[in-house]
This record gives C-alpha cells, structure tokens and sequence, in this order.
C-alpha cells in the first residue's frame, strides 16, 4: 500500500488549452459571488489549465501555455467545497482557493471563453469525486 503522497501515480483528467485568471474583490458577506464583479474584459493572467488527481484529492494546475510552468495551483479535496466554488451568475467562471508549498492560500476568480470548456472542467472534477466516494 502506499503511504500518503508517495508512489501514488497522478491522472490528468482534464486539459483546457485557454483559461484566465482574475483578481476578485474581497467578499463582502455570505452573499453569493457574481463574475460580473471583476473587470472580466481585463483578465490578470491567461494561460493553461490542467487538472490532475493523485489518490483521492484533484488539483488544479495553471500553467503557463508555452513553457508549462506552474503559476498556480489549487488543491480540491471535495466538490463542492471551499476550494472551487461556481459564481451565481455565469457557468464560465469559478472561484478557486490557490494554495503555495508553504501552505498560504488565496481565492482567484477562473473563466472560460467556452462555455463547452467550462463543462468539461466541471465535469471533470465531479467524475473524480464519483469515483473517489466510490473507491
């Protein structure tokens, strides 16, 4: 058996070739969050989206569309949860908590300009906690 993050093999589930990335503003209250709050003409950051698992936990990589470097991460131990939550008013744009090594987090605003690409990465994360509650 192996132990917690080692020798386990890491699947990708889903490569979307264009994402962008938006500073949001911070939450106000509990309400829920709307795209419509960022500057969604000027995205902060654009480039590629992988998602891959390794064991039970998804994570979300941005990387850069040449190099491949990581810009950022986000590790989604549960979907839905606190990690990636959909906005109320687009199922193009998602809020995802990025996580560093050190274990620092911040919340950024993702969007597709596919609403097709937004589907699969949904779907993509919802077959893997499938198939993780079941395993």
């Amino acid at each position: 058996m192996a132990t917690e993050g080692q020798s386990e093999y890491e699947s990708i589930l889903c490569v979307k070739p264009e994402v962008n990335v938006y500073r949001i503003p911070p939450r106000a209250s509990n309400r829920a969050i709307r795209a419509a709050d960022w500057k969604l003409d000027a995205p902060d950051w654009s480039g590629r989206m992988r998602v891959t698992a390794r064991g039970k936990v998804a994570y979300v990589k941005l990387e850069d569309k040449i190099s491949g470097e990581l810009f950022a991460q986000a590790p989604v131990e549960e979907y839905p949860g606190i990690a990636m939550e959909t906005v109320s008013d687009s199922s193009r744009y998602f809020v995802l908590r990025i996580q560093d090594d050190n274990g620092r987090s911040a919340f950024i605003g993702i969007g597709f300009g596919d609403r097709g690409d937004a589907f699969d990465f949904n779907v993509a994360l919802q077959d893997h906690f499938k198939y993780a509650a079941a395993s």
